[in-house]
């Protein structure tokens, strides 16, 4: 077996700690049932990870980045299970530091402080730039900048 980088580690631990835990499915979307057998477990977590002897060497990297997005979204079934998705980081990213650092569930005075002084200036987000072209119907909004999407609203 190659050897695997620390982000496939991480995400060969987080596979195995949901297996322990019984959160670890099988099939697309899980509908398959839980894994019961460690072998199995084992085989996912190679898979997630990238280090699966198996697949090609773009397979591999295809599937650690859909695991990297996965965990950074918050939508791994250890993360649903132990709320590690926050609603002050729009219910995606596990904390931040205007949340209040770890598994925070509030905003804190300095993230509401931030968000007034967006709101001030009159700096919006790009999500909120392309909502507002997608209401104006503005054609090519979605491979535009953030800088070409201000500029064409106004």
């Amino acid at each position: 077996m190659p050897i695997s980088s620390p982000r496939q580690r991480k995400t060969l631990g987080r596979v195995m700690h949901e297996f322990k835990h019984g959160e670890l499915k099988s099939g697309p979307g899980g509908k398959a049932g839980k894994v019961k057998s460690r072998r199995q477990a084992i085989a996912i977590a190679l898979k997630e990870s990238g280090a699966s002897k198996y697949e090609s060497e773009s397979e591999n990297r295809r599937n650690l980045a859909k695991s990297e997005h996965k965990e950074a979204r918050g939508e791994t079934a250890q993360q649903e299970r132990e709320g590690k998705s926050h609603v002050g980081a729009r219910g995606r990213r596990e904390s931040s530091r205007a949340m209040g650092g770890k598994d925070a569930r509030k905003t804190t005075a300095r993230g509401r402080k931030a968000a007034r002084t967006r709101a001030r200036n009159g700096s919006a987000t790009k999500q909120q730039l392309y909502r507002r072209a997608k209401a104006q119907h503005i054609p090519g909004r979605s491979k535009m900048t953030k800088r070409q999407l201000e500029n064409a609203l106004h």
